[in-house]
């Protein structure tokens, strides 16, 4: 009798399933950021043929399977939706821009005057470019919190990130455990390119979203950290203009913040992003001058007012959105302009103690907005 020895057949793997945002390289190919957008070496490679025939995009958000050690098999799904839906899908660049006209309230019933107040002031439209002006210890991160829990609160329809630049280790973690949404964060331990590739590729992200008729709000924090990150790339013999910037360090800030727009065809991608003055850098104040005049709103954080501890610590006067006409209603918007008038007539601190007052008197912006005329003129 003969016995044949049969090789002993090693057992069938199945895909591991992976997920994360697609980052292509100029050469066609990609790869898979699964480590919230910074590169890593659980990273998944992508082909060229691949991202060809379903069509992918930077800023993608794919899920799908490995059958290899880090190389993509399989799409299951981009987006949250199945690949062969998006075929034919929009592009960002050709949706048409429009003023904002739809609201996002930041009030809610236990989140404090600071949201009632920059509701009054300087109200958010879906597909804002908005800043948030500010000096430093004025209070920015903690503002950034409360306009965060606010949109997941009110406004569970839309996508929230929140981008943290060149930040310390600590706050990226009290952001990342107060905030429900998607966190990407470069510490100030990384070099001046990561902060880059990160903030791109996250608004890379919100653009795909707005695509599919998403709306997205980004809170950026900060385009002055973002500015000061192309101009320590950027320096490599370029013109260099006032307080040592290099000529092309704006190009990509510009390009990154002017993406937040309404589309008439349907979504808006909103950015909220922190502009830091007064810190003793020309170059900062040079970036701010160069960037105040791209938002359509501003929210500007007075320093004499922290420093009297009295917080939000909003510049009332100095604050404001273009065309808020189309975010208030008409009672609405005659009862601000009255409160805009009564509240000019006093310093910065005064019209600010007098308006949190009054806030605090008041269960709701509704219920404060009726008493307006007839109680804040002799305030």
């Amino acid at each position: 009798m003969t016995t044949t020895l049969e090789r002993p057949t090693a057992p069938e793997q199945r895909p591991v399933r992976v997920a994360g945002l697609l980052d292509p390289a100029d050469d066609g190919h990609g790869m898979l950021r699964v480590r919230g957008g910074h590169p890593s070496p659980d990273d998944i490679q992508v082909s060229s043929a691949l991202i060809r025939r379903l069509g992918l995009r930077k800023g993608d958000a794919v899920e799908g399977g490995c059958d290899r050690p880090r190389v993509l098999a399989s799409v299951d799904r981009v987006n949250g939706r199945d690949p062969e839906d998006l075929r034919g899908r929009a592009r960002f660049r050709d949706l048409t821009p429009v003023h904002p006209r739809e609201r996002l309230r930041l009030e809610t019933p236990r989140g404090g005057p600071a949201p009632r107040i920059v509701d009054l002031v300087s109200p958010v439209g879906k597909g804002q470019r908005g800043l948030i002006v500010a000096p430093p210890r004025t209070g920015k991160t903690v503002l950034l919190q409360q306009v965060a829990a606010a949109v997941a609160t009110n406004h569970p329809e839309a996508h929230l990130m929140v981008v943290l630049l060149d930040e310390r280790p600590e706050e990226v973690t009290d952001m990342r455990r107060s905030v429900r949404g998607e966190v990407y964060a470069s510490t100030f331990d990384r070099p001046a390119r990561e902060h880059i590739a990160l903030a791109e590729l996250a608004v890379e992200r919100g653009r795909r979203l707005v695509e599919q008729g998403r709306d997205v709000v980004i809170l950026l924090d900060s385009l002055t950290r973002l500015c000061r990150a192309h101009n320590n790339a950027a320096r490599a013999g370029g013109r260099t203009l006032s307080g040592g910037v290099d000529a092309a360090a704006l190009a990509g800030p510009k390009k990154l913040f002017g993406a937040a727009r309404c589309a008439e065809e349907g979504g808006s991608l909103t950015i909220l992003a922190t502009a830091l003055v007064e810190t003793g850098s020309r170059a900062d104040d040079f970036f701010f001058e160069e960037l105040k005049g791209t938002g359509n709103m501003e929210l500007r954080l007075d320093r004499s007012a922290a420093e009297a501890r009295i917080f939000p610590a909003v510049d009332v006067a100095r604050s404001g959105t273009r065309r808020e006409e189309l975010l208030f209603g008409e009672g609405e918007l005659a009862a601000v302009r009255a409160l805009r008038r009564a509240l000019g007539t006093r310093d910065g601190q005064g019209a600010l103690q007098v308006l949190l007052d009054r806030v605090r008197r008041t269960p709701d912006n509704a219920a404060f907005l009726r008493q307006v005329q007839p109680t804040v003129p002799g305030a």
